[in-house]
């Protein structure tokens, strides 16, 4: 069956998980939904302690079998070592039959490819997957389905039941024996526990995991005891020097700050930069530039931005610190100056992955942004971004927060140069559609700014800004009159990935890479 971004949904996957195929992005607006729960057991008499002496012990406790679905939260990014130290205890046990259900997987997670090739981890739901577990599970390696979700898509399908979380393990920089947890104080600290709130609330176990046991109460808790079941003291559940590798920097490279140039110069241009503006950005060195050539215009206006959202870093903190931005909204810390920041600062804030972007909440702050400053691995002439499959048609990247911002805010901007290596970043058709092109609205490149046909409003207010305005079929021939028309990637039949749209519909399918034939034993 054919879905709204024009791809084609096999009906055996379609009856496989019982989704339906993508819709449009407002297809479920004003439609009801019933929260699910976790089973639970009251705690009315105890003896004012939940520690656990080993994760051995605590897997028992929590009934570890076959089949179970285990929740992963991945502030510690490449410094992770919670998950992979469960899992190594899981297959110890000889457990069979795991899903996955992580907000993301990287490089960090390597160790547990033996798992995915011995059975023991047979399905994954993740944001995305880096690294030999995205090359292994584009070769067919896992036996079931990796479904790739946005940050708020999974909290949907936690919330919902669809993918409801036997067990949770909540790596914590603190907690007290009573489970009360923080992100900061400790040898690890990530800044905010956001992408595991959702486990904490909605898993039927919770196990939180850390390294330093601090005195009760462990006030304020990002995660209280009331979702607590028990408490794991291991040596050491991060390396610091990975969960932050210093302070994210602008590029030097010409060619992203003549992009970051020209995404100010837009930005500026439209209706909504104006007192009070709502701003996300990445941390990649054309967005952190065009974050500070903002800055410096907003300086010479005297504009503020009213919040900052999403992943933040240091130079999102710096313009706190200035009074540049009055609040930062906080999910993810991708440096030490942003864990420490909102440590001292009492305008940056935490907020839960639900509260950030889940679609089917009472209102999510992504759908408050007035801009978003994305990437892309390629877009293509329907404005579709791809951000997980690369162009050889392996997994490699990740949705993250990329369709939830895309949907809720009023003008997306994707930054991507015309190409990358020889390969074109702005084609026909993208290899694999994680975004659809009716969210975005502006695709800037080094040659050029192409603005969505969909945005009459936008392409009046700036016609006369004299900013290298383009058609996206323009930028597609600029860059195959450079790299030429690439060669399509040969995949399989199967289908071993689905990439999911926030609402739960399926957005396309990611096949096995044709070199690879999968083969049961």
């Amino acid at each position: 069956m054919k879905n709204a971004v024009g791809r084609e949904i096999p009906e055996e996957i379609l009856k496989l998980t019982g989704k339906d195929v993508y819709r449009g992005s407002h297809y479920f607006d004003g439609k009801e939904f019933k929260k699910d729960g976790p089973v639970t057991k009251p705690v009315i008499n105890s003896n004012g302690s939940k520690l656990v002496d080993s994760i051995h012990d605590v897997l028992v406790k929590c009934g570890i079998k076959d089949g179970m679905r285990l929740g992963f939260h991945h502030h510690f990014r490449t410094g992770d070592k919670v998950l992979n130290m469960v899992m190594e205890e899981v297959h110890k046990m000889g457990i069979k039959n795991i899903t996955l259900c992580a907000s993301s997987l990287g490089k960090q997670n390597d160790p547990i490819l033996p798992m995915i090739e011995d059975g023991t981890i047979t399905n994954i739901e993740s944001s995305g997957v880096r690294g030999s577990i995205g090359t292994a599970i584009s070769e067919g390696k896992l036996q079931g389905l990796a479904i790739m979700r946005s940050h708020g898509g999974r909290v949907r399908a936690i919330e919902t039941g669809e993918a409801h979380v036997d067990i949770s393990f909540i790596g914590a920089p603190t907690s007290d024996e009573y489970g009360n947890l923080n992100a900061n104080g400790g040898k690890a600290n990530c800044g905010v526990l956001s992408y595991s709130a959702v486990d904490a609330q909605f898993a039927d176990k919770v196990v939180a995991v850390t390294d330093t046991l601090v005195p009760f109460p462990n006030l304020p808790a990002q995660i209280t005891q009331t979702y607590v079941d028990y408490v794991v003291v291991v040596d050491q559940i991060g390396d610091p020097s990975k969960i932050a590798t210093g302070a994210a920097k602008p590029t030097t490279d010409q060619r992203k700050l003549l992009m970051a140039k020209y995404c100010t110069d837009f930005v500026v241009q439209t209706p909504y930069f104006k007192e009070g503006f709502s701003y996300q950005t990445g941390v990649g060195g054309a967005s952190i530039a065009s974050t500070l050539y903002l800055a410096e215009i907003m300086r010479e206006k005297n504009i503020h931005m009213g919040f900052g959202v999403g992943g933040i870093a240091k130079p999102m903190c710096d313009l706190l610190d200035e009074g540049l931005i009055y609040k930062l909204v906080d999910t993810q810390d991708f440096d030490e100056p942003s864990i420490e920041n909102i440590q001292r600062n009492p305008n940056h804030f935490y907020i839960t992955g639900g509260e950030y972007a889940n679609p089917f909440n009472k209102g999510a702050y992504v759908n408050k942004l007035d801009f978003v400053i994305l990437a892309a691995l390629e877009v293509d002439t329907h404005f579709n971004c791809n951000v997980v499959v690369g162009s050889d048609g392996v997994i490699t990247g990740a949705q993250g927060g990329h369709p939830d911002t895309a949907a809720g805010a009023k003008c997306t901007i994707v930054i991507a140069p015309i190409m990358q290596g020889r390969m074109p970043t702005i084609c026909s058709d993208v290899t694999t559609v994680t975004t659809p092109g009716e969210d975005v609205d502006v695709v800037v490149t080094d040659y050029g700014i192409a603005i969505n046909p969909r945005r009459q409003d936008l392409i009046e207010a700036t016609k006369d800004a004299k900013l290298p305005l383009k058609t996206i079929e323009e930028l597609r021939d600029i860059a195959y009159s450079i790299t030429g028309e690439p060669e399509r990637v040969q995949f399989s039949d199967r289908v071993v990935g689905i990439i999911e749209a926030r609402d739960g519909t399926i957005m396309d399918v990611v096949r096995q890479i044709k070199d690879f034939e999968f083969k049961d034993e």
